[in-house]
């Protein structure tokens, strides 16, 4: 039954992620009870590089940010249909997006370029071997990957306690395991698992320095 839940999850988000991306919006802030974008923008305050590459950016919502920040901001994602949302927003709020589709795998950037890289409710891709070789070859020495791996709702209302016990059995809010970090540390990176709270929700995020 889990190995079928997970195919079929697996399909929807393929689904919602590319040829339903106009909807994704609607559908994160339901499952999520409006929280999505919080979640996202928790990562704001480790934000200090003044040139950001930001990893699956999905429909631009932390872009903008980064742009209203001041921040030489970058995205790659593999999803033609995110790149052409996010692009759209970025321009009605008179910015120039700088977005690139393509696969973390093989990002088209050169070396040293960016001070951090970021991303948010990433795939597994994030941890695959190919991926974080890549991300340590376009940081710069000190440079950091922030990731934003899972959150969890803490709320206790009625509501809150079905959207957790939704994600907990969909697996999108699997318990944290320090285990995560050891493809970073394989990789070069020296971690940091950080807890960061709002209120009802409750997230992980993971801050890999690449060494001087």
């Amino acid at each position: 039954m889990n190995r079928l839940l997970a195919a079929l999850l697996c399909t929807f988000f393929r689904w919602l992620y590319r040829p339903l991306a106009w909807i994704y919006d609607g559908v994160a802030a339901i499952v999520s009870l409006g929280m999505w974008n919080q979640w996202v923008r928790s990562v704001l305050p480790y934000v200090h590089g003044r040139r950001v590459l930001e990893l699956g950016f999905g429909p631009g919502h932390l872009q903008r940010r980064l742009h209203a920040m001041g921040v030489e901001t970058f995205g790659l994602d593999a999803s033609p249909q995110m790149c052409h949302l996010a692009a759209r927003r970025l321009q009605r709020q008179g910015y120039i997006p700088r977005l690139v589709n393509g696969y973390a795998q093989h990002i088209p950037f050169p070396a040293n370029a960016f001070h951090q890289a970021v991303a948010t409710f990433p795939t597994e891709y994030i941890f695959h071997p190919a991926t974080l070789s890549e991300v340590h070859r376009v940081l710069r020495p000190d440079g950091e990957l922030l990731i934003l791996p899972v959150a969890w709702i803490t709320g206790e209302g009625l509501l809150h306690r079905a959207a957790a016990t939704l994600f907990r059995v969909t697996g999108q809010a699997p318990h944290w395991d320090d285990a995560l970090l050891q493809p970073l540390r394989r990789a070069g990176f020296q971690t940091e698992a950080l807890s960061l709270e709002g209120k009802h929700w409750r997230a992980a995020l993971i801050r890999a320095t690449k060494p001087r």
